[in-house]
């Protein structure tokens, strides 16, 4: 009777014992899984981040051509919201290994705001990409004839045909005969074609700005949203691993 108790004992303390086990196993699961997702998440923000200011610094010659300032308006949204994905992504993981609840339950308030924007962000760039069609060919016609009088038009007019190679805004035509140099193509020893006096097509960019550019903005547009939608996602997982930690946390 005595070894039957101490048997009976045992396998209650077994199951018992078991039963802990699976929580740590099923709780360091999710940790590492935190810690996992956090650093993609970071890394995801990083590149969102560099893409933001690349945008800023190498791509803002086309703004005065756009007709709206919902690009520039969501290229700094997309560097302070990267930036902040970064920081609270790094919050995280510290408050998955210190195991506090108080920063769980922050780090998940913060990601669901960050979460919330990222997705008015995606609405908006949606928005700016059938808009983007539609005023880019009334800014250009308005704005070329604006061109030498206005230095911030005359600069964006010079950067986006030779960046772009392009010229005019169906072709070299649209100029009326005063064909800026920025036309002109460039030669593999940097320089320029004398098309001004005689332009050609052998001497002149064939192609007009108006469609190069609205290509150009919507690939780079679908680049920062797929990165963004990745993110999103990424950022949707954390929340469940800190939620999911959270309550397990006594």
């Amino acid at each position: 009777m005595h070894s039957y108790k101490v048997k009976n004992d045992l396998i209650v303390t077994g199951s018992e014992m078991g039963f802990g086990g699976r929580m740590d196993g099923c709780g360091q699961c999710i940790k590492y899984s935190m810690f996992i997702a956090n650093f993609i998440i970071f890394v995801g923000g990083a590149i969102m981040f560099g893409l933001g200011i690349w945008t800023v610094v190498d791509k803002n010659f086309m703004n005065e051509l756009l007709g709206t300032n919902l690009f520039a308006g969501a290229t700094y949204v997309l560097i302070v919201t990267s930036a902040l994905v970064c920081m609270v992504s790094f919050f995280g993981c510290i408050g998955a290994a210190k195991e506090v609840k108080c920063m769980l339950l922050t780090y998940f308030i913060i990601m669901f705001i960050i979460f919330v924007t990222m997705l008015i962000g995606g609405i908006l760039g949606v928005v700016f990409r059938e808009k983007v069609q539609m005023t880019m060919r009334q800014e250009m016609h308005s704005s070329l004839k604006l061109y030498g009088n206005r230095r911030a038009v005359t600069q964006a007019w010079d950067q986006t045909q030779t960046r772009l190679k392009c010229c005019g805004i169906d072709g070299w035509r649209d100029w009326n005969g005063l064909v800026p140099e920025s036309c002109c193509q460039v030669t593999y020893g940097g320089q320029r074609k004398p098309c001004i006096d005689a332009p050609s097509p052998l001497t002149l960019y064939a192609n007009g700005c108006s469609k190069v550019t609205t290509d150009f903005v919507k690939d780079h547009a679908a680049i920062i949203g797929g990165t963004g939608i990745a993110v999103a996602v990424l950022i949707i997982f954390g929340m469940i691993f800190s939620c999911s930690l959270f309550k397990m946390i006594e």
